[in-house]
């Protein structure tokens, strides 16, 4: 028994290196394909990214407007829903005279939206607006008339 112990060889060191440097190397491998495929995928599900372009108060015969054109640099199309104003960011209230251009109210991805609320302004006070879309994102702004 004493002899056949004593026969068992091991592996060389110089295999015993090259088989630890295949499996480093097996790891960085599987390890940089993962994280380019979650990266890949978080990047390409962005969504919408809105961003308030121009803010412009006027006013036509005796009614007031506030055209608000909203950028969406993201990689989806929002639609908005709601439409918030106020003269505090607290007690913003829905409007409901509000009109789109394009009039389906979708801002596509790298395309702007035009919106015009009919609403009574005053001149040199601040306005806060909040706007919402079908996914359930807000976007809240402020302006001074």
């Amino acid at each position: 028994m004493r002899t056949m112990l004593k026969s068992k060889k091991g592996i060389s060191p110089i295999l015993a290196t090259l088989l630890l440097i295949v499996i480093a190397v097996a790891a960085v491998i599987v390890t940089y394909a993962w994280v380019m495929t979650f990266t890949g995928s978080t990047t390409s599900q962005a969504g919408a990214v809105l961003n308030v372009e121009n803010i412009r108060f006027h006013t036509v015969s005796t009614t007031d407007y506030v055209e608000v054109i909203i950028r969406n640099s993201g990689t989806a199309d929002a639609k908005i829903v709601e439409v918030y104003a106020g003269t505090s960011s607290t007690a913003l209230t829905t409007q409901t005279s509000v009109s789109y251009t394009p009039s389906t109210a979708i801002v596509a991805a790298g395309s702007s939206l035009n919106v015009t609320i009919t609403y009574d302004w005053t001149d040199g006070t601040r306005y806060h607006f909040k706007m919402a879309t079908e996914a359930g994102q807000t976007l809240p702004f402020s302006e001074e008339a």
